[in-house]
């Protein structure tokens, strides 16, 4: 919830600075042909970004001392603690990295379309999804959470309106929330 807060001020404070006029990142790079189908090298560079920093992450969490004191504290704080972790110091480092993957996505994201301060809020409600749907607590569990998500906004529009998209990811959501409380990937 304090999430939430912090998000809502900023976006309040962000609306009263910048308005909500949409800008632009213009970033013309131009397209990569292979036979039929025509790339923008900016939805490469983003995807090869997002792979590195994804990589980045996980060997941050399983394969170093801080990363592993991330995934105690989170897992259980007060058993970390007694492990002598310092876990407000753990909780300070989490909470500003994840504010740094947030910006680094924004950035991404910013080069494909138009934005304005608002721009974060279906985002944000969608790595709600994507995580809970993968499983709490598990960075792969989001990797595939979002590559569900992802494959299902490709998919569903060339069967139905695109406007029942959000309704089919809802519904898989609810049904996971039903039948696998902890995700497709979490811990029983």
């Amino acid at each position: 919830l304090a999430t939430f807060a912090v998000n809502m001020i900023i976006i309040g404070l962000g609306t009263a600075i910048f308005s909500t006029s949409p800008q632009n990142i213009d970033f013309p790079l131009g397209s990569l042909e292979i036979g039929f189908l025509t790339i923008p090298v900016t939805r490469l560079l983003a995807t090869a970004g997002a792979v590195l920093f994804t990589a980045a992450l996980y060997l941050f969490l399983y394969f170093t001392r801080t990363g592993k004191a991330v995934r105690a504290v989170a897992n259980n704080r007060r058993a970390a603690e007694l492990m002598g972790i310092p876990s407000s110091l753990v909780l300070a480092l989490s909470f500003g990295l994840g504010t740094m993957l947030a910006a680094v996505a924004g950035g991404l994201i910013a080069t494909f379309f138009p934005f304005t301060i608002l721009s974060g809020g279906p985002y944000e409600l969608k790595s709600f999804v994507i995580c809970v749907l993968g499983g709490l607590g598990n960075p792969l569990g989001a990797l595939l959470g979002g590559l569900i998500l992802g494959g299902l906004e490709g998919l569903i529009p060339t069967f139905m309106p695109v406007s029942w998209v959000p309704v089919v990811e809802f519904g898989l959501f609810v049904l996971v929330l039903l039948v696998k409380p902890s995700g497709l990937l979490g811990a029983k």
